[in-house]
């Protein structure tokens, strides 16, 4: 029987760094920008880019809702050791202005949430496109799998280097990049609300999330993921539900059949 824990191996390091090389030359842009958390995919991320392309070439944006807390010393004290440029941008004036915009509407922290997602992607789109960069993603398997990310959000990018790595693997190549282990083991959150965590959020824990998410990838049945991992099947459900929700959020808008070959079907690049 397969051991349903996604395993991090060393060699992952020098794919991520060769695409990451690769795709950046093949756009002909000066370098990235990626917005840098505090959390450790954005670190890692820095990490492997600061790495595939020189310190010089990758500038980090700390995009807090206010002052930012524990979370932007950390992404300060990342960005130093990584000897990459970094910028704080605070979101908050940006939000307070299309929420009084949209006032009319009524919203939900869900809304407000995603309104915050969208507004710190639109910084960092105005900043690539003012300086001749990409946008890099840090979003990772697990989230994509479960559509865990805000469309045209954090799920905005030109390119996404870790999002065929679970969480529990990001954590592992983190760690042996030499990331600081309060980096590595700081509790995710996408922080869109105060006390909001991912794993509050998925329903799920990231440990158990990605052995069930491995047995969906491997496509063994439900009742066998659930004997493998030893977690209750009402669990493996729900995240089979989470993955068969979030189909429209890893797809391109899609496009009704009408000429010779669209695109995101047939068409092929």
């Amino acid at each position: 029987m397969v051991d349903l824990v996604p395993r991090f191996r060393p060699e992952q390091i020098a794919i991520v760094s060769s695409f990451i090389l690769g795709s950046v030359r093949a756009t002909g842009r000066a370098g990235v920008v990626l917005g840098l958390s505090g959390g450790v995919d954005s670190a890692l991320v820095a990490k492997l880019c600061a790495d595939a392309l020189g310190p010089d070439r990758v500038s980090a944006l700390a995009l807090p809702d206010g002052d930012g807390g524990k979370d932007l010393e950390d992404a300060r004290h990342v960005a130093k050791d990584l000897g990459i440029e970094f910028r704080v941008v605070d979101i908050s004036k940006i939000v307070g202005a299309m929420e009084r915009g949209l006032k009319a509407f009524r919203p939900n922290p869900v809304a407000l949430g995603n309104l915050r997602a969208r507004a710190r992607m639109v910084v960092l789109y105005y900043v690539a496109n003012a300086e001749n960069r990409v946008v890099m993603g840090t979003g990772n398997k697990s989230e994509i799998a479960v559509a865990y990310f805000t469309k045209w959000g954090d799920g905005g990018a030109d390119f996404h280097p870790i999002g065929d790595l679970y969480k529990t693997q990001v954590r592992e190549m983190a760690r042996h990049l030499g990331l600081p282990e309060t980096i590595v083991e700081k509790t995710p959150t996408a922080g869109l609300w105060p006390g909001q965590t991912d794993e509050g959020e998925i329903g799920v824990s990231y440990d158990e999330l990605d052995r069930i998410l491995l047995g969906i990838e491997l496509q063994m049945p439900t009742d066998a993921i659930a004997e493998k991992t030893g977690l209750p099947m009402e669990r493996v459900r729900h995240v089979e539900a989470l993955v068969a929700a979030g189909i429209h959020k890893r797809k391109m808008p899609l496009i009704p059949k009408v000429g010779i070959r669209t695109f995101g079907l047939d068409w092929r690049e």
